[in-house]
Formats: C-alpha cells, sequence, structure tokens
C-alpha cells in the first residue's frame, strides 16, 4: 500500500480495487470467484471484502452464486440494448458538455491518454487497453462537471466493461475507426456537436463489438 492509498479508508481501498477487478475484466463473466479467494486477491479483511460485494452487488456489477461465491453476471441480449441505449443517450451529453469547457490542459490529457489507448493496441496489451480507454472517457465526462450523469456513465460502465475484455482479445483494435482522435480534433475546432458525434461513434463501436461477440456465443 503506497502513500496515497494509506489516506483512503480501508473499505474504500478495497471496494475500488475490487471494482477495478470487474471493470477491467480481471473476474470474466459467468467465472464464479469464492470470497475467501478474493480476500486473498485484495489482500483485505472478510469485512470489507463483503461490504465491497454487497455494494457492487447493489450496482448490477456482481451476482451472489451461494456457497460463498460470486460471479459476473453475463451480458444477454437484452442487457446489452438498454446498456446501449443508456450509453448513447448519456455520454454523448457528457461529451458534449465537456467540449464547452475545453482547456489546453485537458486537450494535452486527454492526447497522452489516447498515446496509451494506441500503444496498448498495437502491443496486444488487452489489460493497458481496457484501462487507458477508461481513463480517456471518464477524464472527458468529467470535464463536464454533470455529476448526476457522470455517476450513471460510472455504473453503466461496471456492467459493460467485462464483456469488453473478451471482445478486445477476439478484434483487431488497430482496424477499428480512431474516433478518439475525431474527438480530440472537434475539441480543437471547438466542434461541440463533433465531439459528441465522435464519442457516441465510438461508443456504438463497442456495442457493435459485443453485440456480434453475443451472437456469435463468444461471451
Amino acid at each position: 500500500m503506497n502513500a496515497e492509498d494509506r489516506k483512503i479508508p480501508s473499505h474504500e481501498l478495497t471496494y475500488a480495487r475490487l471494482r477495478d477487478m470487474v471493470l477491467f475484466g480481471h473476474l470474466e463473466p459467468g467465472q464464479p470467484v469464492t470470497i475467501q479467494g478474493l480476500v486473498g486477491d485484495l489482500d483485505a479483511g472478510m469485512t470489507p471484502v463483503r461490504e465491497a460485494i454487497r455494494r457492487l452487488t447493489a450496482e448490477g456489477a456482481l451476482l451472489p452464486q451461494g456457497n460463498r461465491r460470486v460471479t459476473v453476471p453475463r451480458l444477454t441480449p437484452s442487457t446489452l440494448e438498454q446498456l446501449a441505449f443508456a450509453r448513447l443517450t448519456i455520454e454523448p451529453k457528457l461529451a458534449e458538455l465537456a467540449g464547452a469547457r475545453v482547456t489546453p490542459a485537458l486537450i494535452a490529457r486527454l492526447s497522452g491518454l489516447d498515446d496509451q489507448v494506441n500503444a496498448a493496441i498495437r502491443s496486444g496489451d488487452i489489460s493497458a487497453y481496457l484501462e487507458s480507454n477508461h481513463a480517456f472517457h471518464f477524464a472527458l465526462y468529467e470535464a463536464s462537471e454533470a455529476a448526476v450523469l457522470v455517476a450513471m456513465a460510472r455504473s453503466l460502465w461496471l456492467r459493460f466493461g467485462p464483456s469488453l475484455r473478451v471482445v478486445a482479445g477476439l478484434a483487431g483494435g488497430a482496424s477499428l475507426a480512431d474516433n478518439h482522435a475525431r474527438a480530440l480534433a472537434a475539441m480543437r475546432a471547438g466542434d461541440l456537436e463533433g465531439v459528441s458525434e465522435a464519442m457516441r461513434n465510438d461508443i456504438a463501436q463497442g456495442v457493435d463489438q459485443v453485440r456480434a461477440a453475443l451472437e456469435s456465443g463468444a461471451v
């Protein structure tokens, strides 16, 4: 635990670590894990682990299985379509709101994160791709100063992210349109509609990948 982590209450740190395990697909959809195993993986006590599980279960990110086991729910076609509708409604609006508050510092930060996304794609590092892609989206969304919508977007990503990891291992990311670059170009041009449209296309691209994987039985 580093100095920064020590400033965070242990139960919040445990929650954040377990949330990231779900969000970035370290727990695969449908794969049951024991609570005792999570205690070891998270290097935390039983009480904070149970509290983290309770919170993530309430958020729909974990599903109790009995026998002291939990699992990440598998996406169904119906759930995917609901998530797609919500993400395509909320996140482009966040991007538009953020575009109105763009600063050179934000563009520089987003550009650096997009470089990390591209480097991860080139090297085939799925974990680095998922983490840098998430960081890009939420660095942009948080600039919107729309806290309610950002919280909704975070909840949606918890349900969508685990399946994206599986898809990222199946698809060739280098062949996909670089909507992050398009969003950055629109920001530099002061084109709010262009920022929103680029992020809408980016989300739709990911949804289409997951939908195709569901139809093929890959997830």
